[in-house]
């Protein structure tokens, strides 16, 4: 039994999100204009991909991130709302594929897929030497 068995193609969510100035590219870069970054496109894509997955993975796993290939197709100023859609394409081994769009309004501002991995976090945070920082109150 694999542990993505309960992944199956289709499954799908969406991250909407209302575009703030510190999702610009003008907040990251000085004199560039203050439109939706792509980097934030594809964190909001990443997001959408791993909740379309989440509640049907193995209590010990996560997914995490491997290879992104995305068109950014328009700019989207401050104020308007971006959906992020992911679609599961295909379940390969550890891995899987998804189809993802970005949309403000009823205008496609980018797609194309991004891939995710499954990880057993204990055994990830051993592997990378990944300690949790201690939170102190006062």
């Amino acid at each position: 039994m694999s542990p993505l068995d309960k992944v199956i193609v289709g499954m799908a969510a969406e991250k909407n999100v209302t575009v703030t100035p510190e999702m610009t590219v003008g907040h990251v870069v000085p004199g560039m204009p203050a439109v939706y970054s792509t980097p934030m496109m594809i964190l909001h894509m990443e997001m959408a991909s791993g909740s379309a997955i989440a509640p049907f993975l193995p209590a010990a796993c996560v997914s995490v991130g491997m290879a992104v290939n995305v068109r950014h197709l328009a700019a989207t100023p401050v104020g308007r709302t971006v959906r992020a859609i992911a679609r599961v394409a295909r379940v390969e081994g550890k891995s899987i594929l998804f189809e993802v769009e970005a949309w403000d309004g009823g205008r496609k501002i980018g797609d194309g897929t991004h891939r995710r991995g499954l990880v057993n976090v204990a055994e990830f945070e051993k592997r990378f030497g990944v300690t949790t920082a201690k939170v102190t109150t006062a």
